[in-house]
């Protein structure tokens, strides 16, 4: 009898060891083979992803389409979306329906967290072009609208506009961790305008998604305030469908606050309750 060690206790109790099992042999090997070679013939299933529509990138079945305008806008404004990663993945996206919206070349998205000549030489180029603007809020941000004001008198030209797309933090540390972003000159809107994305949480009520704040910025930059009821009825649209199958409205974290509502556990970390605190007296228009 053969003794374990570390498996007994401090008694004298022992454990058999039991002799490895042997085959019976060659028959049973080729058996075995036999039964392992017919799993391995059954076809595999795939499972089938829902067709998805070309121009809005929704499963056909809630196609945005009918939503959108019947032909691009024309309009002279570009815009240069930069996403974090983590968006390529979420399923209720705006910035599909901003480019199903607007001519080729006139919504750029590039994805990543940290950006710089070499790799991204094109958004290196746009940084440093004058009519470059990146909307991003902030105590160093100007006013579109009054922005534009002075503009006219100096002779308008076709804008580049910079969005980060992602979460406010994430949006927030982009912005911070590179350099070449800093380069075009910071706006920031001014106009009051709740969110209509309302399937999603924001930090405050006066939070915009990525595509309403396009909107909102086309509209001044284009003149034409039509370009923003234009933009916004397919993100109503999806909102509105969402809703209907089950979505919850989704308040703002200033809203929870405010009223008593915030059921989650207050942070231990200080600059977290600070940002929190924050959301009851700021009300700049921070980009999510």
């Amino acid at each position: 009898m053969e003794r374990v060690s570390g498996l007994c206790s401090s008694s004298s109790a022992s454990l058999r060891v039991e002799p490895p099992h042997k085959s019976d042999g060659p028959a049973c090997d080729a058996h075995l083979d036999d039964a392992f070679g017919d799993l391995a013939a059954l076809p595999v299933e795939v499972s089938e992803r829902r067709p998805t529509c070309l121009r809005c990138r929704r499963p056909q079945k809630v196609c945005l389409c009918p939503f959108l305008p019947t032909q691009p806008l024309d309009v002279s404004t570009c815009f240069y979306i930069v996403q974090h990663p983590a968006e390529e993945s979420r399923v209720l996206r705006t910035v599909p329906l901003l480019a199903a919206c607007l001519p080729p070349g006139k919504c750029n998205v590039i994805v990543g967290r940290r950006f710089n000549d070499v790799k991204n030489p094109e958004l290196a180029d746009v940084c440093r072009d004058g009519r470059t603007l990146i909307l991003y809020p902030g105590p160093q941000s100007q006013n579109l609208e009054e922005l534009m004001q002075r503009g006219e008198e100096e002779g308008a030209a076709p804008h580049n506009v910079i969005i980060i797309d992602g979460t406010w933090s994430q949006a927030k540390n982009i912005f911070l961790k590179n350099s070449m972003l800093h380069l075009p000159k910071q706006v920031q809107l001014s106009r009051t305008l709740s969110s209509q994305y309302v399937i999603r949480t924001q930090p405050s009520n006066i939070c915009l998604s990525t595509l309403e704040c396009a909107a909102v910025a086309l509209s001044i930059l284009e003149h034409n305030d039509v370009f923003q009821e234009v933009l916004l009825r397919p993100l109503k649209a999806l909102c509105s469908f969402q809703l209907q199958h089950g979505a919850q409205v989704h308040h703002s974290k200033e809203h929870l606050l405010k009223n008593g509502m915030y059921d989650k556990t207050m942070p231990k970390n200080k600059r977290k309750i600070k940002r929190l605190e924050k959301l009851l007296t700021e009300h700049n228009c921070l980009l999510r």
